[in-house]
């Protein structure tokens, strides 16, 4: 009998080790077995009852709903996945398994980390969600203009910043009660954080629910009329990023080894020295003229220079132009406008068109912001009458008929006090003229005596056609907004030159309105 052998090989094969593998099977547990997977569609539908439709009713605006969507997303997005991170955060010790897990080959940390990390990215994907929808239906409808990508980096922020304060939370507290509480109470913190805004100089509006100042309210002409100022998005990313970075460091530093920790320590320094120099420079924000915030150490100056863009205007006889983000509104303005712009086209000084500028915003003390437009009225060589329309100005937006109805009864008064000119020294002939004019436009004038319409009953007045006598230039100051209040001797006057024909009406003007601006017409001298 003959004893066989196996052959050894001549050398041993080594083993692969597959990390990477290992690590993608890893996540691919996590994701399946994470809590935010199921607050996936609570967050989206949050977002939809809360803030979606609000932003949807908003005009077509890229800067505007850009700005919506981040506060919007801050807010609506904290409470489910702040608590589906303090879920995921105490696992391990909820289900008694925390010896268990010590003895494995990963340490707490790393194993903590994929949870967060799995967490995170499905938060992402809820948000990836809202900001594909908005998006989306903002470029069907929005006629000018491209997405505003810093608000929607200041939201994506937010989310890894909740996962990491939700999730140590929870590593630290483990207890079934601690997801709801630390949820709520993360909510009302956030929410109430606004309440101690003061001024444009606040480190509270490092907040990411706060896209601009808070106590200007929203302006729907941002990033319209001048580039979008990131400068306050720049320091929100800054404190979003630190924060998160030196929370999750913090799950390094108890039970590891000393390197682990010294990192862990040097790792979490850095992130909070991020944060607070986001939170300094938030501080040192002041409000510029076109009502966005600027950090000197972050603002760039290219962003002060107005965006070039061919305005769209109406065929009214005088054209009424304005940017081309709000073409939507130009049929409502120039009918709001029209009749006004028939009395005073052709007139000496009247302007050649109506021009849309942008708001001008100043700081005051406290909390105090003006908004208005700075400078005299017309403007240029032949002269343009500047518009602001009130959306701009109130900051909410307005009906159809409600923006026809305040454009016609703030600018109507100030193009035709503009052309006969106005203010305190006003002489009771240019008082009278106004009058006149404002009768036969259907603009309300009032008397001590006669509180009754503008135009008596039963007389027509018959608007007048641009066949007066060429323009030409005068410098005309600003008009009182309101509705005009003449005396009665005004009032009688008024009513005299607007029953004269169209055509002397017209020649009278003509030769005399120079005369009249400068104040040498007295009323007795009007026709």
């Amino acid at each position: 009998m003959t004893a066989t052998s196996t052959p050894v090989p001549a050398r041993s094969l080594p083993a692969r080790r597959r990390r990477g593998l290992a690590a993608a099977r890893l996540m691919r547990l996590e994701l399946s077995h994470n809590a935010m997977l199921w607050m996936l569609p609570v967050a989206v539908a949050v977002f939809w009852f809360v803030s979606y439709r609000k932003i949807m009713a908003e005009p077509p605006v890229w800067d505007l709903r850009a700005s919506d969507f981040q506060s919007g997303i801050a807010a609506d997005f904290i409470v489910p996945v702040v608590g589906a991170a303090v879920w995921m955060g105490s696992r391990e010790t909820r289900r008694h398994m925390t010896d268990l897990m010590t003895i494995t080959a990963r340490p707490r940390w790393t194993r903590l980390l994929g949870a967060w990390v799995a967490t995170t990215i499905w938060a992402l994907v809820a948000y990836l969600i809202c900001l594909g929808v908005v998006y989306g239906v903002t470029a069907h409808e929005a006629a000018w203009g491209g997405p505003l990508w810093w608000p929607a980096a200041v939201a994506a922020a937010c989310l890894p910043a909740y996962c990491a304060l939700g999730f140590v939370t929870g590593a630290l507290l483990p207890s079934r009660f601690t997801a709801p509480v630390v949820a709520i109470a993360s909510f009302f913190v956030l929410a109430l954080s606004t309440e101690l805004i003061t001024g444009s100089q606040s480190y509270w509006q490092i907040s990411p629910v706060v896209t601009g100042p808070w106590d200007a309210g929203p302006d729907l002409a941002v990033g319209v009329f001048y580039r979008y100022v990131p400068d306050l998005s720049i320091a929100q990313l800054m404190f979003l990023g630190g924060l998160a970075v030196a929370v999750l460091a913090a799950v390094a530093l108890p039970g590891s080894a000393r390197r682990v920790r010294y990192t862990a320590a040097a790792v979490a320094a850095a992130g909070l020295l991020a944060a607070g120099t986001g939170v300094r420079l938030v501080g040192t924000g002041t409000l510029d003229a076109h009502g966005m915030i600027t950090i000197a150490a972050l603002h760039d100056a290219a962003s002060d220079r107005p965006i070039r863009f061919t305005p769209v205007c109406s065929r009214t006889v005088i054209p009424v132009c304005l940017n081309p983000a709000y073409a939507s509104s130009l049929p409502a303005v120039a009918a709001a406008l029209n009749p006004v712009l028939r009395e005073i086209a052709g007139l000496p000084g009247a302007p050649v068109r109506i021009v849309q500028v942008a708001a001008t915003y100043q700081q005051g003390t406290g909390n105090d912001v003006s908004i208005g437009l700075t400078g005299g009225m017309p403007r240029g060589e032949p002269p343009e009458f500047q518009l602001v329309l009130p959306d701009e100005i109130s900051g909410v937006p307005l009906t159809t008929r409600e923006l026809a109805g305040q454009v016609r009864a703030a600018s109507g008064p100030k193009l035709i006090a503009n052309l006969v000119g106005d203010g305190p020294g006003a002489s009771q002939a240019q008082q009278a003229v106004a009058a006149a004019l404002s009768m036969a436009a259907r603009l309300p004038v009032t008397s001590a005596e006669i509180s009754a319409a503008a135009v008596p009953a039963g007389r027509e007045v018959h608007s007048r056609r641009s066949a007066c006598s060429s323009l030409t230039s005068a410098s005309c100051s600003p008009a009182v907004l309101g509705v005009l209040a003449v005396s009665h001797s005004e009032y009688v006057a008024a009513q005299r030159f607007a029953a004269l024909p169209i055509a002397a009406q017209c020649d009278w003007l003509a030769h005399h309105l120079p005369a009249l601006r400068a104040g040498q017409i007295t009323l007795a001298q009007l026709p």
